[in-house]
């Protein structure tokens, strides 16, 4: 049985149907209709059937009573107080388990396992925003599902009734696949919540044409982002071009990127199609864009803005069909006010700027990452993994390389994990000595590798306890996400 509150909501949307139907023209009384119908199916078990509407009336009433069931992407109904009314087909088969029953349920509690709501989690929950806004609202979540976890885009929309207030909301559901929230052997990797506003940045510029730019610095995985634009954009069909774009020179740059004719120069024996051309239809990613020489940033510009070119020697002008994305580890804008980067290019190409965060913006996503490459490179049957106190010390270095340097050291640390346990002794020496924390974490519970120590759990209860501040202040001196901190304090049981 509902409880009453739901009884009287579910006769309300019948009067609102009732009253409003004819006029279904208008967008917010259409989707008014839609949800309210929805719930309107759970009303026989407590409330006879309404009388069938005239025939002068819109023939379309059924269609409106399964609207969720013709929704191809996995959405729910919620009321105001979290709960999950309805779910439509594609979300029973995406996210629904069998041993997990979801109806009546909380959404934090089905999706993440929490006790509260997400922004008293340390995450940010579009059901707040939505009913203070009353518009609606995106977030890019990790959702428990029977698979595991996994990135999700969330987009939240209230219903609202004709005194503007919200009587319930329609979540829509999107997995992002270019992205593991687990070890995996290729794609992006992480978990943190610097890593999930990066990844959210992409899925929310991917759709359009927007030029995007990324920056961070040097082994941040500006290719792999690069790739996650490409394959959640309408190009992902077509090609994925990459042009380093360091070391050329102005001559090479140029036959590189807009092809030559035969003859066009000394060894030029044939004609040959350039890149842009090979991106036909799909992405160029130009990488190391600070690079480029500022006589061929003439031309780059040119290319941009028209979306023509011509081949070196060639006379014939060529229209191009690509979406750009560049990246650099320079400070582009500083380069402007130098004069060693042309303004009007910088613009064109940071339309849309993402900021990349450096490992150690990312400590959380170390162990995750660091068993997504020993799995990646791991040929014998057997998986490596890390010790705790060999953790402890990845964490606590710098990492001017990033993932670059990452991949580098587990590369030469299994060569003396003779018995399948990377250990301190196995890593470089002095890594982590002069920044090591006296608490020694674990992988998350999703990919733990080992059972976590009792001292880990009593440290953390000492600083907890101890502590004085928020319970965000309290993450950042830890050096984990505020998200991280409420799932172990969740499973110590402190409140």
């Amino acid at each position: 049985m509902l409880p009453v509150r739901h009884k009287a909501m579910i006769s309300k949307g019948f009067r609102f149907l009732r009253v409003r139907s004819v006029d279904c023209q208008a967008p917010r009384v259409t989707a008014n209709l839609a949800v309210l119908a929805e719930l309107g199916r759970m009303a026989p078990l407590f409330y006879p059937p309404p009388p069938p509407a005239p025939m002068d009336r819109p023939t379309t009433l059924q269609g409106l009573l399964s609207y969720l069931e013709q929704e191809s992407q996995p959405t729910i109904v919620l009321d105001t107080d979290y709960r999950i009314l309805a779910a439509n087909t594609a979300y029973r088969r995406q996210f629904g388990a069998v041993e997990r029953p979801y109806l009546g349920q909380p959404c934090y509690r089905v999706s993440h396992g929490y006790d509260v709501p997400c922004d008293q989690a340390g995450e940010h929950c579009p059901m707040r925003k939505a009913f203070e806004t009353r518009g609606p609202d995106r977030v890019l979540h990790i959702h428990h599902t029977p698979r595991g976890p996994e990135h999700v885009n969330v987009e939240l929309r209230p219903i609202l009734d004709d005194n503007h207030q919200v009587v319930a909301y329609v979540e829509r559901l999107n997995t992002v696949r270019s992205a593991s929230a687990r070890p995996s052997a290729e794609g992006l990797v992480g978990r943190s919540e610097a890593f999930n506003h990066a990844l959210e940045a992409v899925q929310r510029v991917a759709p359009s044409s927007l030029p995007v730019l990324l920056l961070g610095e040097s082994g941040t995985g500006k290719e792999m982002f690069a790739r996650a634009v490409h394959e959640a954009s309408d190009r992902a069909s077509g090609p994925f071009v990459v042009v380093d774009c360091s070391g050329l020179t102005e001559t090479l740059f140029e036959s590189e990127l807009f092809g030559y004719e035969k003859g066009a120069f000394t060894g030029a024996q044939a004609r040959k199609p350039g890149l842009v051309e090979t991106a036909e239809g799909g992405t160029l990613f130009l990488d190391e864009m600070g690079d480029v020489p500022l006589a061929m940033q003439v031309k780059l510009l040119r290319l941009i803005e028209s979306g023509t070119y011509r081949r070196v020697g060639g006379v014939e002008t060529l229209q191009s069909n690509f979406r750009l994305v560049a990246a650099t580890h320079k400070p582009l804008e500083q380069m402007v006010a130098q004069g060693l980067f042309r303004q009007d290019l910088y613009f064109r190409i940071a339309a849309f700027p993402i900021h990349l965060p450096s490992l150690r913006d990312r400590l959380d996503d170390i162990a995750l990452l660091a068993e997504s490459i020993l799995a990646r490179g791991n040929r014998i049957k057997d998986p490596l993994r890390l010790s705790p106190e060999a953790l402890a010390r990845m964490r606590a270095h710098h990492w001017p390389g990033n993932i670059r340097e990452l991949r580098n050291v587990l590369e030469r640390a299994r060569l003396y994990a003779d018995d399948g346990v990377i250990r301190v002794k196995d890593l470089p020496p002095g890594m982590g000595d002069a920044r090591v924390s006296s608490v020694r974490f674990v992988p998350p519970s999703a990919y733990r590798t080992q059972a976590p120590r009792q001292d880990d759990d009593e440290a953390l209860r000492f600083h907890a306890s101890h502590f004085t501040g928020t319970r965000r202040a309290l993450a950042q001196s830890l050096g984990m996400s505020e998200r991280t901190l409420y799932r172990r304090l969740k499973a110590l049981g402190i409140e």
